[in-house]
């Protein structure tokens, strides 16, 4: 099982294959590539995740340096492929993996957002996931707020 790929050191996305690589910040394993994205430290050192919202948690734990160095990828939805996750716009009401809505995509649409405010939202745990936060999320995004 592979949770971390050493030797990255092209920074490119590395080929997934199904249920022979683990999510790095839930432990699950990688059955799907929808919602999968790749964070690549400047050593190479590749960490894989199953859901974005996963990988932005994971990496809001990571000193700012690691944060701003790391290369991230990201499987789009619209293009379907492996794209910049900092450039990415992001869904909120994906049916993801963990839950957590955020699906990545090329193409910027009403009511998506940014890598940063992707994270922000993580960090302050609002996310379908967080049962407390659903209904107001899903009211904003059908505009009834």
């Amino acid at each position: 099982m592979t949770v971390v790929y050493e030797g990255n050191t092209t920074k490119l996305p590395i080929e997934i294959e199904f249920n022979h690589f683990q999510d790095s910040e839930c432990g699950m394993i990688i059955d799907d590539i929808t919602y999968a994205s790749q964070v690549i430290a400047s050593d190479g050192k590749t960490w894989f995740f199953h859901d974005h919202g996963g990988m932005a948690s994971w990496l809001f734990l990571k000193t700012e340096r690691f944060q701003n160095e790391a290369v991230i990828w990201v499987w789009a939805k619209d293009s379907t492929r492996w794209i910049d996750g900092k450039m990415a716009w992001y869904s909120r009401n994906d049916i993801t993996p963990m839950a957590y809505g955020f699906g990545a995509y090329m193409s910027k649409r009403a009511r998506f957002v940014s890598f940063n405010d992707m994270q922000g939202y993580m960090e302050r745990g609002e996310t379908l996931a967080n049962l407390d936060k659903r209904k107001q999320i899903m009211d904003e995004l059908n505009g009834n707020r």
